[in-house]
């Protein structure tokens, strides 16, 4: 465990750095020569170092509990800031932001200076810091209300005072980010996700609507591309992940049960589409026996099995409401292998365009509300992540293939497994 007040200090100097007029300070230290490859290598030195350069000779030194919060972490099985190399078999040496910075460097290291891009990587770079510290909410005082300074602090970087760069909607979002990558110790997620079964309702339902639509969204990839559609080795391989399918749609569902008031209609479509979507992952988990390698999620499972029986005509008329289309941005299009990877891609995007973007992780996770304008730039920016995961695919049981798919058709196909299922009871 970290010192006590850690978790404290580290939000304290990330509100330090967030304060009005810092940040900027920190991107007009970067200029020189004009150059932009100048200023984001400098930048690179100071986030390897976690020490940020404001005016006046100003540093702000994170290094100290940075370096105690991933430490903790990685004692309990995860690299938030860091990815895996699958190649190497080994954790990446730098941060996923750096190594975003390091790309950008080979790309536009010969251009013009442009402000908005180191300022993009720096909110990255203090997005992931954010991330570390969502999985440390519990280390000290009341995680719920470490869970709303969170958010406090996610709104002020996301705010007007930085890039303007669009990342996550909530919190909870940020707990998703910091466990959604490749770990070779896995025993960090069960531990996890029962300090997450503690939290208060509002933050349950958050994060089981992240969860279900990114976990929907992982599976169904996995289905279609990794496993061949082989459904026994996507569930002996995503052991983890089904537990917190589980508990996403036991706890949407339940609320399902709940009166109609407590969210109004808007939050039961929001419901509604979330647990479709998490359904959609595997549709067969959730009829049948349960197969004994996913005995962990029995519980969650029976709940939500329970809950299914109460709501299957509303389900099934469901299925119809959010059939994806190819005229209208669907979630259910939506298919990648790690939710940090989809992030990544938004991010990339916005520095080659050298302009902050608009829509969040969150924004490709429903088409709702109909008919919103938003849905023309989610299917745009959808089929653009798919562009650049095409231009720089991944090798998957011996071939090339893309980790960030959008394909209205395939959404289809897995609506319509889940309307099946809901249909034969």
């Amino acid at each position: 465990m970290m010192a006590p007040g850690a978790f404290q200090e580290a939000c304290e100097l990330l509100e330090a750095v967030l304060e009005e007029g810092v940040r900027a300070e920190i991107v007009d230290g970067l200029v020189a020569r004009g150059e932009l490859g100048t200023a984001i290598d400098r930048l690179r030195r100071d986030l390897r170092a976690n020490r940020l350069r404001g005016g006046g000779g100003r540093v702000i030194d994170l290094a100290r509990v940075v370096a105690a919060c991933d430490e903790q972490t990685r004692r309990e099985g995860f690299h938030v800031c860091h990815d895996w190399d699958g190649r190497a078999d080994a954790v990446n040496p730098d941060t996923i932001p750096v190594d975003v910075l390091s790309y950008i460097l080979t790309k536009r290291g010969h251009e013009p200076f442009n402000p908005s891009v180191p300022a993009i990587l720096l909110d990255y770079y203090l997005l992931y810091l954010l991330a570390l510290l969502s999985v440390r909410a519990w280390d000290e005082g009341s995680a719920d209300a470490n869970f709303d300074r969170l958010q406090q602090l996610l709104g002020q970087l996301q705010g007007p005072d930085g890039s303007g760069q669009q990342f996550v909607a909530d919190a909870e979002t940020l707990l998703l980010l910091a466990s959604s990558h490749y770990e070779l110790d896995d025993r960090g997620y069960d531990v996890l996700l029962a300090k997450a079964r503690a939290l208060d309702a509002g933050h349950r339902r958050a994060i089981a609507l992240g969860h279900a639509a990114c976990l929907g969204s992982h599976l169904r990839f996995g289905f279609e591309a990794t496993y061949a559609r082989d459904i026994h080795a996507m569930r002996a391989d995503n052991i983890v992940d089904y537990p917190w399918l589980c508990f996403s749609l036991a706890t949407l569902i339940g609320e399902m049960g709940a009166s109609r008031g407590n969210s109004g209609e808007s939050g039961r479509e929001t419901t509604l589409e979330a647990v479709l979507n998490g359904l959609s992952g595997d549709p067969e988990l959730f009829a049948g026996s349960l197969p004994a390698l996913l005995s962990t999620c029995a519980d969650d499972r029976a709940l939500a099995v329970e809950g299914l029986e109460g709501h299957r005509d509303e389900l099934r008329a469901a299925c119809e409401t959010f059939r994806p289309s190819d005229e209208d941005y669907s979630p259910l299009s939506m298919f990648f292998n790690f939710s940090h990877n989809a992030l990544k891609g938004m991010v990339v995007d916005a520095l080659l365009w050298g302009e902050p973007g608009s829509l969040s992780l969150n924004d490709l996770l429903t088409g709702l509300p109909r008919g919103d304008a938003r849905n023309v730039q989610r299917t745009r920016l959808a089929t653009t992540l798919m562009g650049y995961a095409r231009a720089n695919p991944d090798r998957i049981r011996g071939r090339l293939m893309p980790v960030i798919v959008y394909d209205p058709q395939a959404g289809r196909r897995g609506l319509g497994a889940v309307r099946r299922m809901l249909e034969r009871a």
